[in-house]
């Protein structure tokens, strides 16, 4: 993939959420939301500061993070559907 998000957005893969509860029901597509957890994919460089540094970024291409429900714009490339964000957009990063 040849892209590369500028300034403090991040290019988001939302991973694949449980298709089935804990109780062993198995949820259709239509009644499933979309996840919230996704991986990054591409970061920019960071946020520019008004005296023109930059601050780089809290996360990194690979991390697990977790976003708001309605956060970033879906975008197509290469044919996956991703998701680019802010930084600011991100809820945290889920470590193992």
């Amino acid at each position: 993939m040849k892209f590369r998000p500028l300034h403090d957005r991040v290019l988001v893969k939302r991973l694949d959420s449980d298709t089935k509860t804990a109780g062993g029901i198995i949820i259709p597509d239509t009644a499933q939301e979309k996840p919230m957890e996704g991986k990054i994919v591409a970061a920019g460089a960071g946020a520019r500061r008004e005296d023109g540094k930059i601050v780089k970024l809290d996360v990194k291409k690979g991390d697990r993070i977790l976003f708001g429900k309605w956060s970033g714009t879906e975008v197509k490339v290469d044919g996956d559907d991703l998701l680019i964000m802010k930084e600011s957009d991100i809820m945290g990063i889920i470590e193992k």
